[in-house]
């Protein structure tokens, strides 16, 4: 059965821009010897990442990151069984939110630039927000 989790969590610690790619290259390793894909968003000191695959390898990762000193105030948003992979090419996409200037991308809404912290930001994107997203980070 192919599912899916979502969560956000806030980072204990400053990562720099080395700790970020470390952390990046130790997640697809792992989750491409599990047939897991996903998504990682980084805002600040807040993650949003969504895990995808097989229920157990998804609920094992998950576990690990749980208990991942480098985070804390795990909140899942979703999960469960879901009919396709959304991110079924990606081991682990990444998307470094901080220092984009959303003013001066095409078509720009201000959902980016609410008065929401970012942990709050990253809890409350739509799945389509998340695609927005994706898609303005690509161009």
């Amino acid at each position: 059965m192919l599912y899916h989790l979502g969560y956000v969590s806030t980072q204990t610690r400053p990562l720099s821009a080395d700790d970020l790619v470390a952390l990046l290259k130790q997640a697809r390793a792992r989750n491409q010897a599990n047939g897991v894909t996903g998504l990682l968003l980084h805002r600040e000191d807040s993650f949003f990442q969504v895990l995808e695959g097989n229920q157990e390898q998804v609920m094992q990762i998950f576990s690990s990151i749980e208990r991942d000193p480098r985070h804390n105030r795990v909140e899942v948003l979703f999960q469960g069984p879901t009919a396709t992979r959304e991110f079924s090419d990606w081991r682990m996409g990444f998307v470094e939110l901080d220092g984009v200037d959303v003013d001066r991308l095409p078509g720009f809404s201000d959902f980016l630039a609410s008065g929401a912290g970012p942990r709050q930001l990253l809890k409350e994107f739509t799945e389509t927000q998340r695609l927005m997203l994706l898609f303005r980070s690509m161009q």
